[in-house]
């Protein structure tokens, strides 16, 4: 007669497992169950994919993107379970969340002082950022290359073209380090002037589009009014910070206040953007400028900082020992960037895979589009090269000029806005995708190859 061998408690569970997957499933089968379920594949596949990208020398945002163009595109391959992600409000939502994390967290690490010292160069790469794309769309290539189309079809090609997605050149030079270089800043600095100057042309050519006609009192009060939210956010902001911070220290000097503190800033100013017609990640940039580190030392001292100045041993060595005094006092002026960190390692890869699946790789699939697209994209690419150009001397032109080449979700914001006006058609707006799929996913390696150039 046999013998039973006796089963391992592990393989025991692990059975339990396995047979519970399916009842498991169907009780989270809701809207809610699916995502959550999706947030955790999302985030795992991102910090899989990410280090993969990092080992060939390239920063994460690419690993991120190239997962979501992956997972975008699984149903070509039969397995659709994935194209409810893309659709799902929830989702959505957390994505624009993460976006505004990351320009929240830029800001933070951006000092004004150094903005101000590249400001007029900014506005001028700005400016050239925007006027040259958008002729070479509106009246060069879009009548060349798509002959038939309305005058508005034009119009608004060259008013996707003339977009700036911020969030993609900005992770790229938070990932390499590189966000305080001159280069950095101008680009930081034009591409809010960009976000400025393509809503006021959205708005125009929107205008135009439904009512025949524009009115120039509402270009010049969307002017004002953009111009009024950045100076006001900033300098009202800046003074009541160094007020109110010492205020909310008195009442809870921990960490927990201050996190609340700046995260509730960054989603308020956000808000606030969204409010008066702006772009959200405006107001998220401008929060982040807001908090110096001396409005800020009120608050507590990291634990962590406590605990090793607690057992640094007196100044044996005085060099050595003032050296570690710097690092600490660095991390404890520092600490609200640092606590913002684990929010952003959450949110921020769901908004840059959201992104990579609006990817349809079908639109590929027609040589004809193909090849329009890649002459659409060679405009956009120009165009703000040459604008990489208005940077000035003692400044790499290719470096803020491929900072600024990246379309990402303003470009597919301006296209959308433009497809349900009617006036693209569906050959059109494949093209447009095409465009923003190749200028979002060349910008990181190229850029990061010109910054490892010039730090050599």
């Amino acid at each position: 007669m046999p013998v039973m061998r006796a089963v391992s408690r592990p393989s025991v569970l692990l059975l339990s497992f396995v047979v519970s997957l399916p009842s498991a499933y169907a009780a989270g089968a809701g809207a809610v169950g699916e995502n959550l379920l999706w947030l955790a594949i999302i985030l795992m596949a991102a910090r899989l994919f990410a280090p993969l990208t990092q080992r060939i020398g390239f920063p994460a945002v690419l690993g991120e993107l190239l997962l979501g163009v992956v997972l975008g595109n699984l149903a070509l391959f039969g397995f659709n379970y994935f194209d409810q992600i893309a659709a799902d409000p929830i989702i959505a939502f957390m994505a624009e969340l993460g976006v505004i994390i990351l320009l929240l967290q830029i800001g933070l690490e951006t000092r004004l002082d150094d903005l101000v010292k590249v400001g007029a160069r900014a506005f001028l790469v700005g400016a050239v950022g925007i006027i040259v794309p958008f002729a070479l769309g509106a009246y060069v290539v879009g009548p060349m290359l798509l002959p038939g189309l309305s005058e508005n079809a034009y119009l608004f090609l060259g008013a996707t073209l003339s977009a700036t997605s911020v969030g993609i050149t900005g992770r790229v030079f938070r990932d390499l380090g590189r966000l305080k270089m001159p280069e950095a800043q101008i680009v930081l600095g034009a591409a809010v002037i960009d976000d400025v100057l393509g809503l006021v042309i959205l708005a125009v050519v929107s205008s135009l589009v439904q009512a025949g006609s524009v009115s120039f009192g509402q270009v010049g009060m969307i002017i004002i009014e953009a111009v009024a939210f950045l100076g006001g956010s900033i300098l009202i902001g800046r003074m009541l910070a160094k007020r109110l911070a010492p205020v909310l220290a008195r009442l809870d000097s921990g960490q927990s206040m201050l996190f609340a503190l700046v995260l509730a800033t960054g989603l308020f100013l956000a808000w606030l953007a969204h409010a008066v017609g702006l772009a959200p990640i405006i107001g998220a940039f401008a929060a982040g400028l807001l908090f110096e580190p001396l409005y800020l030392a009120d608050f507590e001292t990291p634990a962590m900082v406590r605990d090793i100045e607690a057992v640094l041993p007196p100044a044996v060595k005085p060099g050595r020992s003032e050296r570690i005094r710097q690092v600490l006092e660095k991390h404890t002026r520092h600490q609200h960037e640092h606590m913002i960190e684990p929010v952003g390692y959450f949110f921020v890869p769901v908004f840059f895979v959201l992104t990579g699946m609006q990817v349809d790789l079908k639109t590929m699939a027609d040589p004809q589009i193909v090849m329009v697209a890649l002459g659409i994209t060679a405009a956009a690419v120009v165009g703000k090269l040459v604008a990489g150009f208005a940077a000035g001397r003692g400044n790499n032109p290719w470096i803020v000029g491929w900072g600024m080449v990246p379309r990402g979700e303003v470009g597919l914001i301006f296209a959308m806005v433009g497809k349900q006006l009617g006036v693209m058609s569906e050959a059109m707006f494949s093209v447009i995708v095409i465009m923003v799929i190749l200028t979002t996913l060349l910008t990181p390696p190229i850029l990061t190859v010109l910054l490892r150039r010039q730090g050599k």
